[in-house]
Order: C-alpha cells, then structure tokens, then sequence
C-alpha cells in the first residue's frame, strides 16, 4: 500500500506533459485503484463516527488510515501549479473565444483546444485531491472530538472511592494474585528445558552484562570525577560548564549499568510475559529516578556557584530527599498502570491502588513547598534577594505553591472518587515542576558557557543570550507539557500539519517553514553584510585615498544596500508573493506621505548626505548654534560630539535645509583673528611690526598665504588692531590664538606698549549741597554710593537737571 500510495503521488505529481491525444480530463488506472481504496477507508471512517462504538484505539488506527491519505492528497492539490499558471497565461495570450457564429482562424483554434485539453487534464486530480483532502479533514477532527469528549467524560466521571473498606479486601487479592501469577511464572520458566538452554547458550554474554552493568553502577560516579578532571585541562575552572558535564555522565554511566543489567536478565529467558512487561520498563523508571537526582544536585550546585546561603546543608539535603521521593512516587504511579494493563483489574481496585500514591504524592509537595529559604541568612541583604540570586524568582515560588494546592486538590478528589481526575493533575503537575527546574538548569549551563567562551565569566549568566536561549528552552518544551497534560500525540501532529499549511494575511500565505527560510537567509545576508562593511572598514578601505567621510560612506552604502538586498532574497527564498499587498501598499502611502513625513524627510535627507556628502564623519561643523565634531551619519540623524563632550543629535533635515558652517570641508585650513588693543598715543607702526612678527614666528601659520595685520580703528578706549592669519589647521584655532595672546603680552611689555582697559569718569552734581547738609559719615556714606542712587536730604528739583545749565 505503501509503494502503491508513492507510485500515485509520484505519477499525480508529474500528470505526464499531457499530450493533446492524451488529454481526455480522467484519471489513470493506478490513480483510480487508490482513490476507490480511498473511498472505501472514508466510508468506513463515516460509519465508525455516526456510530460511535469503535475503541479509542481503533479510532486512533483509523486517523492513522486517513492521515497518511490526507498526506498525499495535499501534494498533490498543490501540484503543477507553475504548469497551470504557464497554460492559463497562454490562454489569455490568445485573447477570449469568439462567440457562436464568429469565425477563428483554424490554427488558433487548434491550439486553443490543445491548450484548454492540457489544462483540463491537469485541474481534475487537483479538484479530485482538494475535494478528498477536505473530506480527510473533516473526518479526523470528527474522531478527534470523540476522543477528546471520551477523555472528558472520563475526567469528571465518579469512581468508587477509594475510602469505602468494602473495596479493599477485593483490591488486596488482586494485587496478591498478580504477584503470585509473576512469582509463578519465573519458577516455572526456572524448570523448563527451553530456558536453561538459553542460559547456557548466553551464559558467557549474560555475565559480561551483568559485570559490567554492576561496575558502571558502583564507579559509574568516580569515573565521572576522573572524566572532570581531565576535561578541566582545557580550561575554564570556575564557569561550571565541566560541572555540569561530569553531572550528565553522574547519571548516564549508573543508568547504563541499569540497562545492562536489565537486559542481561531479559536474556536468560526467566523473566515470562509479565516479568518481561516489567523489565521493558525498569530503564524508564531508572532514567525518571537519576533525572530527579540529578535535579537535586544541581540546585545545590547551584548554590554553591552563588556562594550565598539559600538553604542551609541540612535543608538543602531535605530538598534532594523529597525530589527524590517526587521521581518514587512517579514510578509508582507507572507501576499501577502497568499492574491495571496486564491484569486488567476493575476500576475498584485501581482506586484503592493509586490512592496510597496519590496522598503520598501530595504529602510529598507539601513538604516541597516548606522546604524554602531561610527566614535569616546572616548576610546583609534579605532572604528574598538571595533566593533571586540562587536562581528561584518569584514566578517560580508562585508555580511551586500553585503545585502544592493542586497536589492537595488531587488527594481530595481522588477520596470523593475523582481517581482519574487525581491522577490527571497531580502527576502532570510533578513532571511540569521537573521540567520548569531542568529548563533553569540547562540556561543556566548555557549562561556558563557563553561567558566561559566569551571570556565574560559569570556575567555570561545575565547577558543578553542567556535570556534568548531560556525563551528558546521555554518554546521547544510547550509539547512537552502538552503531553504531560493530556494531549495526545497526534494532536500535536495535527497541529503542526495545520501549521505548515500557514495562514493567510492580506493574501500572503505564511507558514512555519516560509517563516523559517525567510528568517534563516535574512540572518545569513545580514551577517555577510556585517562582516564586509567590517573588512571595508578596518581592512581595505584604509588603504586607500578616501578621506573619512568618504570611507564611512561607502561603508554605510554598503550596509544599507547589502540588508535592503538580504530582505529582497529572503523574500524570494521563502516564496512569498507581495503582489498581493500593492493595493495596500498604496493606500498606505498616502499615509505615510502625511503620518511620516518628517521621518521621510530625514530619511530622505541622510540619502543626501551620504551621497553628496556636504558634511563628512569627522568634520567641525556649526548648525542651530551647536558646533562640534560630525561622529556618526545614520539614515535618521546624525550625531555631533561638542567641545563638552556631549552628544547632539541632530535631524537630517536640518543639515539639509537649514545653514550649517563646515569648518574642515574639503580641507583643515581655516582663519584665525586676534584681536588686540594698545593705548592711544602708542606708535602705530611698531605695533604693526611686532604683531607681524608674532604672526610669522608660530609653526602653525602658513607662509603663503602671509598673515596680515589691520588697523581696525579708533576705538573708545584704544587703538584696535587684528592679527589675520590662516592656519594649517582650523582645528588647533583655539591653541594658536591664545599661543599669539601670551607672546602679545610679553612682546608689549618689553617694549612698554600700555594695553588699555575701560576707564570712565564720575560726576556728582551740586557737590557744596552735599557737603553742606550731610555729616561726615553719611558725606562719606553718600560719596560712595552709586550715581544712580537719590542721596538724602536732595529735592526732586535737585536730580531734574543743572539749573545752570553747566552739565
């Protein structure tokens, strides 16, 4: 059935070419043979759902059946779609058939009928496959609701409680019967002929198993230690990353052991049909037990990593205890599920069974739960804080709680007679506290070992990647705890298979593999264009002339070009078809014409810089009053370093539209003016001379062209001159022109050159006034007040003016 159902996906994936004698819009014998076998599985899918009698397990063979069907339909109702879409485009080359009674050239119409065959023969598998495909569908969700409403009625239906006595005396038996039918069955297998000849036969393997198994379980753990110490060698002692190594063969060396010997006894024949059930599960319960220990040191590992005092050693002992017992109780619990498949007792006896396990189970949380921080860790920050350090947020002691009520929920219901419901909360509740705590474990291994790579130590363990790696965890373990929470496999099959098909938005069709190509070729073009803007930056483009605002732009092009390409490709790789959005696309132009237009503009405008480059990377510039050095050119701003060393971001706009003074473009030769007065009286011309020797004399000055010295004029309080000269650097302005002003100042002073500073003079009015009315301290007291101030013992007529007219 197998090869028949690839032979026809093979043969419905291909449909020939479809020649024009061959077109005749039917189905070929093999792909009618499988459609009937098809037709016949769905009819016995309808009545098995309209009557509803049918096993969950036959009902799960029978989605099996259909589910493998659905498969090949939905490969080929996606089939030949490039095909269809060549023949529909030369139909339309065509032009439209002319109406009854007009005439066609017989040619065209030759090859319109040719066309038309090709592509009838080519649509009726689709049509056939979607309506197959959707029939499919229909009747796997149909036995999927009857399941899972099987599995609810299950959920809240009441059992016999557990606590009634009259059940117990019947429970014991069963219980007592199925060890002796297993004691009997070994004894009677020791006697037989058939056993003891596969002993024999087997001997020499059976004791290499059973040795081996016995050393791995006994020095299982010492060898890890050994294995430790040498991987220590290599480096990276403190990270915690070979601890956690040597953890992980702690617990599969002793659980190998266990494997071994379990199959060095399933070997010897002895064990029957039960012992055999027993032993196929004996390295599962094996696995469940190590991994909970293995969980308990590694919470105390961790404690010892923090060096902060979490919980006391004989707490931390007890916490590993009742871990410990968690992983008991779940072998327990699979212990009875097995006891209830191979004796298949009734439902009485698997409540009074699973009750001791399920109160063991809630008494174990319980005591989880109390098992917390200590309330004073003798340290100066509180207990709440060092259970933060320890790796225990406060999400996590919340779930520990809300696992607690639960467990005690569970006992509760299973007394009332719930025993299905217990069991459905209280075991799925242990497994998802086991999950929680290996996802803490294993980011935190991750943490270790991106800071022991990176060389960033425990600081690894709070980085950015330890973060995305716990999300990552926390995804891929959401099935996981679908399962422990009842769903089915095939639920998560199901899901998957929708989500492949994608969903549409605005006519795109996005799926999960669409999503990860897309995401897969972006990441690589993005990475590629990083490391050449990173070659261009610091490995060819230095040797070159460019100055550096040509370097940075062409390493900026370069970035934007090369991630506008990156999306172009990933696009195209992932098959996404954006046709379908220019409608939208240009409706939303509209309002990002209005809406973003400034952000438009700057955008548009760091275009323009990057291109014409009026200012560059590195340049003194002046704009809106804030001048300073040009540090970085993006597509939005660009920000400028001042003289503070402050950074001002600056909109692209306002260096396009706006003035902007441009101290160093082209080149560094710039101006520079210092100013310079002398008394009056002071001879013109020595001053001239000994300024322009000032000039000449500093190295920054350049010879050609000469500086020069002018005579501004007569100002109020002195002769003003200007040095002017142009510098070879505009940059050392600031240097140069207090270098000039120290050797001014020398200069003059040798040569006794007065520089003269604001002098005015005061008048008071009427002074005999004052003379004749004050004291000789309030004389002096108003002597030395400011003009501007009314003296006493003065009229209004006396500040109205100079009655003599003197003034």
């Amino acid at each position: 059935m197998k090869a028949l159902q690839w032979l026809l996906a093979a043969g419905l994936m291909a449909l020939l070419l479809v020649a024009a004698n061959a077109a005749s819009a039917q189905l070929s014998i093999e792909q009618k043979q499988y459609y009937q076998d098809w037709l016949k599985t769905a009819d016995r899918a309808e009545d098995a759902v309209n009557a509803g009698r049918a096993s969950d397990a036959a009902l799960e063979n029978l989605r099996t059946e259909l589910d493998s069907y659905r498969s090949i339909f939905n490969e080929v109702r996606g089939g030949n779609s490039d095909r269809i879409k060549t023949l529909e485009s030369q139909l339309e080359a065509l032009g439209a058939k002319p109406e009854e009674g007009a005439d066609e050239p017989q040619d065209i119409a030759t090859l319109r009928e040719h066309l038309q065959d090709q592509l009838d023969a080519l649509r009726v598998p689709r049509i056939i496959s979607e309506e197959a495909y959707n029939r499919a569908n229909g009747l796997i969700s149909e036995i999927d609701r009857i399941i899972r409403q099987r599995q609810t009625k299950e959920f809240t239906t009441r059992g016999p409680s557990p606590l009634n006595p009259e059940l117990w005396p019947a429970a014991g038996a069963d219980v007592a019967q199925a060890l002796q039918s297993l004691w009997n069955e070994i004894i009677a297998n020791l006697n037989t002929d058939v056993v003891k000849t596969e002993i024999r036969q087997h001997l020499p393997s059976i004791v290499l198993l059973t040795g081996f198994g016995l050393i791995l379980i006994a020095r299982g753990r010492r060898w890890s230690e050994r294995l430790g110490d040498y991987l220590r060698t290599f480096g990276g002692n403190g990270s915690g990353v070979w601890t956690f190594m040597v953890s992980l063969s702690r617990i599969f060396l002793p659980w190998l052991g266990v494997v071994l010997l379990a199959t060095a006894i399933s070997t010897t024949g002895i064990a029957g049909v039960r012992g055999q059930l027993l032993l196929d599960q004996v390295p599962n319960w094996a696995a469940i037990f190590f991994c909970f220990d293995w969980i308990g040191r590694q919470l105390f590992v961790i404690r010892e990593e923090d060096r902060k005092p979490m919980l006391s050693r004989v707490r931390m002992a007890e916490l590993r205890i009742v871990i410990d017992l968690l992983a008991v109780m779940l072998i327990l619990f699979d212990l009875v599920l097995l006891f209830q498949r191979i004796e298949n007792v009734p439902d009485a006896t698997r409540s009074v069974v699973t009750f001791p396990v399920i109160v063991m189970s809630a008494l174990v949380l319980l005591r989880l739960h109390r098992t917390g921080p200590l309330r004073s860790t003798g340290t100066d920050s509180d207990p709440e804080d060092n259970t933060r350090r320890a790796g225990f947020s406060k999400f996590a002691r919340q779930v520990r709680r809300l696992l607690m009520i639960l467990g005690v929920l569970s006992a509760v219901a299973a007394a009332l007679g719930y025993v299905t419901a217990a069991e459905s909360i209280i075991f799925p509740a242990i497994k998802t506290l086991a999950l929680m705590s290996i996802i803490v474990i294993v980011q935190r291994f991750l943490g270790n070992l991106y800071g022991w790579v990176t060389g960033k130590g425990a600081a690894g363990r709070d980085s950015l990647f330890s973060v995305i790696a716990g999300f990552v965890l926390v995804i891929f373990s959401l099935p996981i705890l679908a399962l422990f929470w009842g769903a089915r496999e095939t639920d998560l099959q199901e899901f998957w298979s929708r989500a492949k098909q994608g969903v549409s938005l605005g006519g795109i069709e996005i799926s999960p593999g669409a999503f990860i190509t897309f995401a897969a070729v972006f990441a690589a073009g993005y990475t590629i264009t990083r490391l050449l803007q990173g070659g261009l930056r610091n490995s060819l483009l230095p040797k070159t002339k460019f100055d550096a605002g040509a370097q940075n732009a062409i390493v900026s092009g370069t970035g934007y070009i090369g991630i506008a390409l990156a999306a172009v490709i990933a696009v195209t790789s992932a098959g996404i078809n954006l046709s379908s959005l220019a409608i939208v696309a240009g409706a939303l132009s509209v309002g990002i014409g209005f809406g973003l237009q400034t952000i438009v503009s700057n955008f548009v405008s760091g275009i323009i810089l990057l291109i014409e480059r009026p200012i560059s990377k590195g340049d003194w510039i002046d704009v809106n009053g804030q001048m300073g050095y040009v540090r970085d050119i993006s597509v939005r701003s660009t920000r400028i370093e001042t003289f503070d060393r402050t950074d001002v971001i600056v909109p692209n706009s306002d260096l396009i539209s706006q003035s902007v003074t441009n101290y160093t473009r082209g080149n560094t030769v710039g101006r520079v003016i210092v100013p310079v007065g002398v008394a009056y009286g002071t001879d013109t011309r020595k001053v001239e001379t000994i300024l322009g020797e000032i000039a000449n004399a500093h190295p920054m000055v350049l010879a050609n062209p000469a500086p020069s010295i002018v005579f501004q004029g007569f100002g109020a309080d002195s002769l003003d001159f200007e040095i002017r000269a142009i510098l070879r650097d505009v940059n050392w302005v600031l240097s140069v022109k207090s270098d000039m002003n120290h050797e001014i100042n020398r200069r003059f002073t040798e040569e006794e050159i007065e520089i003269p500073f604001a002098q005015r003079d005061v008048w008071l009015r009427n002074p005999e006034t004052l003379q004749g009315q004050a004291s000789p301290p309030q004389a002096a007291a108003t002597s030395a007040a400011p003009a501007s101030t009314k003296p006493a013992g003065l009229t209004d007529s006396d500040m109205d003016g100079d009655p003599d007219g003197d003034y």
